[in-house]
């Protein structure tokens, strides 16, 4: 399964575990939610796209640990027009 931010950046998905295309562990899937490793809020997945909602950001879950990955050659996507913003992606 692949994801991209709402801007098109690629981003790997293992299990429920989300990295970035150079391998860096974005954050964890709990719903529809994605999770940074501290517990914090990231985004929320819409489609096959992460975007950041301000009204979901007062969730939180547990904080984890996962070691980052191989990174992977895939090309992005073209942005799409979905409320909300950006996430803050490392990559």
């Amino acid at each position: 399964m692949s994801l991209y931010t709402k801007n098109g950046k690629f981003l790997q998905v293992v299990g429920d575990t989300i990295y970035s295309r150079s391998g860096v562990v974005v954050g964890k899937m709990k719903g529809d939610k994605v999770f940074d490793k501290g517990g914090r809020y990231l985004a929320t997945i819409v489609n096959d796209r992460l975007v950041y909602r301000a009204t979901d950001k007062a969730s939180v879950s547990r904080p984890f640990t996962a070691p980052n990955r191989p990174a992977v050659a895939k090309p992005h996507k073209l942005a799409v027009a979905i409320l909300g913003d950006e996430p803050k992606i490392p990559d």
